[in-house]
């Protein structure tokens, strides 16, 4: 675009090709490759070029850059230096107390204080002591990378960790007018391939799944477990969903499973058609007197921990994650069925990715889906899988 051509709030808002636009007073737009947008101002001070981050363009008005750009201006052809007089305004934080407020900012975004620890924990751990003190506007990509390096191929899911936390908080610092860039966009090409590839949880062969049941069944955990256990099976759901799951939320006359949207993954409500078995299962645990989860741990009310399932599962010789039956599920969709993949991905709760399959994707399949699960209920309960029932002979 010329220097001479003066933006508009319009062309502000639709803007969206990576690069610079300019207004007047050295004021331009700066455009990023990821969408971002944020105002600097390009002006001489004390015979050298600088350049002053106005201000993210979404908090920053264009009448707002401008007033600004002018009285930068001024100030600077008076002799001042805009930079200082912006320093001693805004007191830029170190990259510690830069990490403490991004996590006031997102905690109540995240599911849980987990979160809000482990991102503490590890930038803590491997930046703090590195950058930690320094004030968040002077990090540098060799800051950056000196913390990365050690670690890089030694720890590749950690690292990748640091990573991205580092760049959320340098993205706040850009947003709140601390550093006119984030310096981890340029380590991409910086740093090598780590060779290492992200584990997958281990899942078991859907052959095998009704014989894990069975031998579940037989074994000496908790009763509750073993419900819980082949629930969680049955249903495909997800260990958080049965395991906090309650008894509102159950209608057996209706025989589904309304799992409210602040337990899902995807923050959406899900609706579970319930098979034949799963409403056995049910039946069994309500026989336990159990008044609100419907699956409680042995502390009073209390939920089964993730760790108690898997353990279960382990103790019994089946070298598998509790989350892997759902991939036991989804493969045994595939191969042993015609289902249509919307029917089988919404079964599993997943978010459709194609936002024009999504808009036309109104109906919740219910129907399908209950034929689906009850499929598979029968698929484990047949002769082949020689499933134990609780309480029942096989």
């Amino acid at each position: 675009m010329a220097r001479s051509a003066r933006l508009s709030a319009a062309k502000v808002r639709q803007v969206l090709e990576a690069g610079k636009y300019y207004d007047g007073n050295g004021l331009f737009l700066r455009v990023e490759p990821t969408g971002s947008k944020r105002w600097v101002q390009r002006l001489t001070i004390h015979g050298k070029q600088r350049e002053i981050g106005l201000g993210a363009a979404d908090l920053v008005t264009l009448a707002e850059a401008r007033d600004a750009a002018i009285e930068n201006r001024k100030l600077a052809r008076a002799g001042g230096d805009p930079l200082a007089t912006k320093r001693n305004r805004v007191a830029v934080p170190t990259f510690d107390e830069a990490v403490q407020k991004v996590i006031e900012l997102y905690s109540p975004t995240w599911r849980n204080a987990k979160h809000a620890a482990q991102f503490r924990n590890t930038l803590s751990t491997y930046a703090g002591p590195m950058i930690g003190a320094k004030p968040v506007s002077e990090v540098t990509s060799a800051d950056v990378l000196r913390v990365l390096t050690p670690i890089w191929t030694s720890k590749a899911e950690t690292a990748r960790r640091v990573k991205q936390r580092i760049g959320t908080v340098m993205k706040w610092a850009v947003a709140a007018g601390h550093r006119n860039d984030d310096p981890c966009a340029a380590l991409t090409q910086a740093l090598p391939k780590s060779g290492q590839k992200v584990e997958h949880r281990k899942s078991l062969p859907y052959q095998e799944v009704a014989g894990c049941i069975a031998t579940i069944n037989e074994s000496a955990a908790a009763l509750s477990t073993k419900l819980a256990l082949e629930f969680l099976i049955l249903t495909a759901a997800r260990s958080g969903e049965v395991r906090g799951a309650t008894w509102d939320e159950i209608d057996l006359d209706g025989k589904v499973w309304h799992i409210p949207g602040e337990r899902m993954k995807g923050k959406v409500e899900h609706i579970v058609p319930l098979s034949s078995r799963a409403i056995e299962v049910l039946i069994t645990a309500r026989q336990l007197g159990n008044v609100g989860l419907l699956f409680p741990g042995i502390k009073g009310g209390k939920p089964l921990s993730d760790m108690t399932l898997s353990k279960c599962v382990k103790e019994q010789g089946f070298p598998c994650d509790v989350h892997g039956f759902r991939t036991s599920f989804r493969t045994w969709v595939q191969e042993k069925t015609n289902t249509p993949f919307e029917v089988a991905e919404r079964a599993l709760a997943h978010k459709t990715r194609n936002a024009v399959v999504a808009a036309y994707a109104r109906s919740d399949l219910m129907e399908k889906r209950r034929q689906l699960m009850q499929r598979w209920a029968d698929y484990l309960g047949s002769a082949d899988g020689k499933v134990i029932k609780i309480g029942g002979a096989a």
